[in-house]
């Protein structure tokens, strides 16, 4: 198997977003355009998108249960994967259900109802907070990444987010005030 450092779970786990949030975008969309004839097909894009986003995500469950028992990790990234992964359950759970209720309609040959798609615009909410909380785990706590390299040299010596004088010297005038803050005034 090809070797993912650290593990497969990051990229299941974008699959398995972005088919679920684009089968709630159709959802909304074939609703709302209900009096159109294209209606029907990005209706039926959108179960296709719920019922495959459903079927990621036991992969994704998977990798992500992997990656929580393999990453080395702290005391406080502990809690904060064990919050994910909590949410990641219920998240799923909620999805299956939805993707089988969405099949049964199917089935029956009946269109989802507005309580449906509310139903999903609401789980939409709980996928995107599940989904910032597992990018809390790798942006806020370093989980599953390889080291930065150490700033050496001239110019890379300030920190992540904040410039120095030397990069505004090349578009603007610089002037440090009292405190050596950096003022730079566009010419």
């Amino acid at each position: 198997m090809i070797e993912i450092l650290p593990n497969w779970h990051p990229i299941f786990v974008h699959f398995t977003i972005a088919l679920l949030a684009i089968s709630v975008l159709l959802f909304v969309l074939a609703i709302a355009a209900r009096s159109q004839t294209w209606s029907q097909d990005v209706m039926m894009t959108a179960h296709w998108n719920l019922w495959l986003g459903a079927a990621f995500t036991v992969i994704t469950i998977g990798a992500g249960l992997y990656a929580y028992n393999t990453v080395a990790h702290d005391d406080p990234s502990h809690a904060a994967m064990t919050d994910h992964r909590n949410w990641a359950f219920a998240t799923a759970a909620l999805f299956w259900s939805l993707a089988l209720f969405s099949g049964w309609k199917k089935k029956l040959r009946r269109e989802p109802s507005m309580i449906f798609v509310a139903a999903l615009v609401l789980s939409s909410g709980i996928l995107l907070t599940t989904a910032w909380k597992g990018g809390e785990l790798v942006y806020r706590y370093g989980l599953g990444v390889m080291s930065m390299p150490q700033s050496e040299g001239e110019g890379h010596e300030h920190v992540a987010g904040q410039g120095h004088a030397d990069e505004a010297d090349d578009n603007h005038d610089v002037e440090k005030d009292d405190d050596g803050h950096v003022d730079d005034h566009e010419h």
